[in-house]
């Protein structure tokens, strides 16, 4: 039976109680098991990822909702640290077209990046991670404080106070003193900054709290923090800075020697499977010990209704995402439920497949005319279904023969690319 966003939430920072049978085997006994340290999702887009995090906040820290949207609370009250799309709300461009000034990216008043800035000055430590995402002479440049002229709604002149680390804007560094002048940078590189600032937070908030020295406790900003949701930090990186980031990331938390639990999402085959390979055995050396009971291994799936499920992953082996994704064709051609959005999958299963074998296209991997070019009508009727505006969510009645064009290819790429097939 399918369960509701707010019931995942509860499922995911529930302690499980399971019988157990003593060593005598005279009787059972409950045991409460805790709620691991690490918990990955594996979930596709669409599916309620970033809704999770909001209800994850509601269940743990309720009180804290009139801070939900602009984090102005005490960050000593907060219960729930995450980043998703709500924390790249934070963020807009002042790209002053009337002007035609520098553009410079602003970041709304609130707690995290005023403690990371202001408070910590770790703005150099910002810097240097979204260097290491990016290229290393994009620089990011925080404000100094300054008073400014302009105009109120009635057209008077004022004088206003620009507050210092309230805006950003960026150059490429030559090397010699010269830079490029402010730029705009792309959406990704934009997403990369803001990932930089939360790592610094979270960097921060673990050694803070690993310092704490058990006879002479201090209080700290962070006395609160049970629980950090991460949702998809790697949506704009190549292959090579996802690797170092999901690498990063768990060496950070397995650094943490305190009580706080991780609750980490993407739809990224890649980095799940790579922060499977580092939580997912044991490890100690002198700065951590890390053992894989830790670690939870999960996948969120949307049934047809709309609920949802959460699946541990029962496999030792990474998450195949090339095979779940025909496995999830195949289920929807069997049951004869084959809707719009299947020809999504399809096109992520192309594509995919495609850069594993080296393919410079997708289309390269359809079924051949006899002039050795790709099937002119699949290559129509895969771009027509996958590029509407909500093809993920879309559950539109097909025709006959566009079911039958979609399990046709299916059978073509399974047999033809050889996939070997298990169950899932």
């Amino acid at each position: 039976m399918g369960m509701t966003l707010a019931e995942i939430a509860q499922q995911l920072s529930t302690p499980k109680t399971v019988r157990k049978t003593v060593p005598d085997n005279t009787k059972e006994i409950d045991e409460v098991k805790p709620v691991p340290k690490v918990q990955l999702i594996y979930a596709f887009n669409g599916t309620g990822k970033t809704r999770l995090s909001r209800e994850l906040k509601q269940l743990i820290d309720p009180k804290s909702d009139r801070d939900d949207e602009d984090d102005t609370g005490e960050l000593s009250r907060k219960k729930v640290l995450y980043y998703s799309a709500f924390t790249e709300d934070l963020f807009y461009w002042d790209n002053d077209l009337e002007e035609d000034a520098e553009p410079k990216l602003i970041i709304q008043p609130n707690t995290f990046t005023d403690w990371v800035l202001k408070e910590q000055g770790q703005d150099m430590n910002v810097i240097t991670t979204f260097q290491r995402y990016t290229i290393d002479k994009l620089t990011p440049r925080f404000n100094v404080e300054r008073k400014e002229n302009t105009k109120n709604k009635n057209g008077d002149e004022v004088n206003i106070t620009i507050k210092a680390f309230s805006e950003v804007t960026f150059s490429i560094e030559s090397g010699d003193a010269e830079h490029s002048g402010s730029l705009k940078i792309s959406k990704g590189e934009e997403s990369n900054f803001i990932w930089s600032l939360f790592y610094t937070l979270l960097e921060q908030a673990i050694f803070t709290l690993n310092d704490i020295q058990p006879d002479y406790p201090e209080a700290t900003p962070f006395d609160s923090l049970e629980y950090v949701f991460i949702d998809d930090p790697v949506s704009s990186l190549d292959d090579n800075h996802l690797i170092q980031l999901a690498v990063d990331l768990a060496q950070l938390i397995k650094l943490n020697k305190s009580s706080i639990k991780f609750i980490i999402t993407t739809h990224n085959p890649l980095f799940f499977n790579v922060l499977c390979n580092e939580f997912g055995s044991d490890d100690k050396t002198e700065h951590y010990k890390w053992k894989s009971k830790w670690f939870s291994k999960l996948r969120l799936d949307k049934n047809e209704d709309g609920s949802l499920e959460l699946l541990k992953q029962p496999n030792d082996s990474p998450f195949s995402y090339h095979l779940h994704l025909i496995s999830q064709l195949e289920e929807a051609i069997e049951s004869g439920q084959i809707e719009k959005y299947h020809f999504n999958l399809l096109r992520n299963l192309l594509e995919k497949t495609a850069t594993f074998l080296g393919y410079k296209r997708w289309e390269h991997l359809l079924p051949r005319e006899e002039n050795g070019l790709p099937n002119p009508y699949a290559k129509r009727i895969i771009n027509l279904s996958s590029h509407s505006k909500h093809a993920a969510d879309e559950a539109q009645s097909l025709k006959p023969e566009e079911k039958k064009a979609l399990e046709g290819l299916v059978k073509h790429i399974v047999e033809q690319h050889r996939f070997w097939q298990e169950s899932l």
